[in-house]
């Protein structure tokens, strides 16, 4: 590591958590962010500052006045821009050691296991339940761990995945697809820092399992009531009967 990177890692290298070595395991990094809006700004924003050496941001959409509420990573003179453009440039200005790729589209099928295929490790910062879903099932089949946030109102919640590892449920065994799963903040609000503060936890828990320190979100749903500032820890387990991760159904 040369002497600019140990300078501008200098304050994460002096962790003995982390040291030189992982530094250089996020440096050899790539992680892929779904959805550059409020949990994709401050996850992007971190993880390029942190030093994750390959980012590859995935959204299809582009940048709305509603947006600058609480979507950081984007300005006022990005209006119009597809926000992958609009964050790459800003994650390039503030860590140009870094590799960005943008997809500036909605992957599914063959091409979202193709680039979940190539990643380390994704970050789901969508905010409608067909993209979770689908994000889960990608990285179940690549055996790809997903760190996954949702924040709406004043309420929001944190939990990692493991898919492979046989005490490790996933997304679905916490949700399932029935009725009520579909409200969006476009529909009911969110108030702006609870996307900080939950898309930092998301990127607190990539380094934490690109580097295999502490003790990441597996089988724990940390969830958030901004009203109250209250946190709580809720523990789940493995669905046997899950369509993704439980066993092979018979035909």
């Amino acid at each position: 590591m040369d002497e600019q990177r140990l300078l501008r890692y200098s304050r994460q290298i002096l962790l003995p958590e982390i040291d030189i070595g992982g530094q250089q395991r996020l440096i050899e990094s790539t992680v892929a962010v779904f959805g550059l809006g409020g949990l994709g700004s401050p996850v992007a924003l971190y993880l390029a500052a942190s030093g994750v050496g390959r980012l590859v941001l995935v959204d299809f959409d582009e940048v709305e006045l509603s947006n600058l509420q609480r979507q950081i990573i984007h300005l006022t003179a990005d209006l119009g821009r597809p926000k992958v453009a609009s964050a790459r440039d800003r994650l390039l200005a503030l860590n140009p050691e870094i590799i960005v790729e943008a997809v500036p589209q909605r992957l599914a099928d063959t091409a979202l296991d193709e680039l979940v295929q190539r990643v380390d490790l994704v970050v789901d910062c969508t905010d409608n339940f067909p993209t979770r879903f689908g994000l889960n099932a990608a990285c179940w089949r690549a055996r790809k761990p997903l760190v996954s946030g949702a924040a709406i109102r004043f309420e929001g919640q944190v939990s990692v995945y493991f898919p492979g590892q046989a005490d490790s449920p996933c997304y679905r065994c916490l949700y399932d697809d029935g009725p009520g799963t579909t409200e969006t903040c476009s529909q009911t609000g969110v108030v702006a820092p609870l996307l900080g503060i939950i898309g930092s936890v998301q990127a607190l828990e990539v380094i934490k399992v690109l580097t295999g320190i502490g003790e990441p979100l597996k089988g724990r749903l940390l969830v958030l009531d901004g009203l109250r500032m209250e946190w709580r820890n809720l523990r789940f387990k493995r669905d046997e009967n899950c369509p993704v991760c439980g066993p092979p159904r018979p035909e």
